[in-house]
């Protein structure tokens, strides 16, 4: 059984790697009975969806410098 300390490092490496089975397993199993943890990936998957559209954005004083946005 993962701690939650291990579940919390897996759960931040899956989102730049892809798990091996047995890492995805026993993080699987960890979530289905860790609430705590659960909601830390909760977290993560916001702060990704936080992350990509603020990066697809241009900044506020690009956009008014740039004559073709105006």
């Amino acid at each position: 059984m993962l701690s939650c300390r291990e579940a919390s490092r897996l759960l931040s490496q899956a989102q730049e790697r892809r798990l091996g089975l047995g890492e995805h397993l026993a993080l699987r199993l960890h979530l289905a009975i860790c609430s705590a943890c659960r909601n830390f990936s909760h977290q993560l998957d916001i702060l990704r969806r936080a992350c990509r559209l603020y990066g697809g954005r241009p900044s506020e004083r690009g956009r008014h410098d740039n004559p073709l946005t105006r």
